[in-house]
């Protein structure tokens, strides 16, 4: 007999979890995460970080190449029918059946998921404006990304994988979407959901945790609270013509010098650790906040190469 899981464990757990593809690229490198339930997780990274490879993983629709992951304490692989009607999974990649309409779709998938919300369906259908009865092949890139989101959440799921869900969206639509998360949310029980995009701005509005990943692994994790207000750009000007050779700012991240002016990107850990550039005479200090993005461009900088476009990884 198995152990009991109980409503304090992790809804998406993964441990030592890797993933290397033919010519030894470690896509996902030796991962642990832990994801509460009822929370909003945002995944960020670059293009090849891995977040998709993750995703997949996590679903079952990848093996991994070592460690494990579970979803509602089982793993994937071995899950049987009832526990992976339990979640749902938009991919980044559509591939809704063009010859069905999504009201034959809807009534396929009711079946299969014990929770489905016919109401909920119809009034996501009104929300986002489609039309029921046409192929889902005639729809475009966008009302497919909404005719997707609409399948996974009228299941009523207990944990969703986003990917990428809102590309080909238009503003509105993306907002409509990310309205629907917080009604998800606020429901009959508790859903968790990860929430992987490029757009940063939609995270900063919904999620309560982001992992920022780079080459396979989290390098960041922490409440968007926390990374708001131990992340700071800090500017230092002198008074004389040039900063010191060899200055530095505790905690910088990335620092640029033009002449007198310092300006760092800095990790605050502690209230007094600026103090002892307050007390100067010779000097100005500006503290200053920052975004989400800003913070995430802070710590990578433009877009290097990667070694796999992440559609493969």
């Amino acid at each position: 007999m198995g152990a009991i899981r109980t409503v304090n464990e992790p809804a998406i757990e993964t441990h030592n979890l890797t993933k290397v593809f033919p010519g030894g690229v470690r896509a996902v490198d030796g991962l642990d995460v832990q994801i509460p339930r009822g929370s909003v997780y945002g995944l960020i990274g670059r293009n090849g970080a891995g977040k998709t490879t993750l995703i997949r993983m996590l679903m079952g629709l990848l093996r991994p190449t070592g460690g494990r992951a579970e979803l509602l304490g089982q793993d994937m692989w071995t899950a049987d029918h009832l526990h992976r009607a339990r979640m749902t999974y938009v991919s980044q990649e559509l591939r809704l059946p063009r010859w069905l309409s999504l009201a034959e779709i809807c009534e396929f998938l009711r079946h299969l998921y014990p929770r489905w919300d016919a109401a909920y369906a119809g009034r996501l259908l009104k929300r986002f404006e489609l039309d029921q009865a046409r192929p889902t092949g005639l729809m475009s890139g966008g009302e497919q990304r909404k005719a997707a989101v609409l399948l996974a959440f009228a299941a009523r799921p207990e944990v969703v994988l986003l990917d990428e869900p809102a590309a080909g969206m238009d503003p509105i639509a993306r907002r409509q979407l990310i309205d629907e998360i917080v009604d998800l949310l606020t429901g009959d029980g508790e859903c968790t959901v990860l929430f992987s995009t490029h757009i940063i701005s939609d995270l900063e509005r919904i999620a309560e945790l982001v992992g920022i990943m780079d080459r396979g692994k989290i390098v960041t994790q922490a409440s968007l609270d926390d990374l708001r207000s131990r992340t700071k750009r800090v500017q230092v000007v002198f008074d004389g013509g040039s900063a010191p050779e060899g200055f530095t700012i505790p905690g910088a991240i990335r620092t640029t010098t033009e002449g007198p002016v310092v300006t760092a990107i800095v990790n605050i850990d502690s209230e007094t650790q600026l103090d002892g550039l307050q007390g100067r005479s010779d000097l100005r200090l500006n503290v200053f906040p920052l975004g989400l993005e800003e913070v995430f461009v802070a710590l990578f900088g433009p877009a290097e190469s990667s070694q796999l476009k992440e559609n493969q990884v």
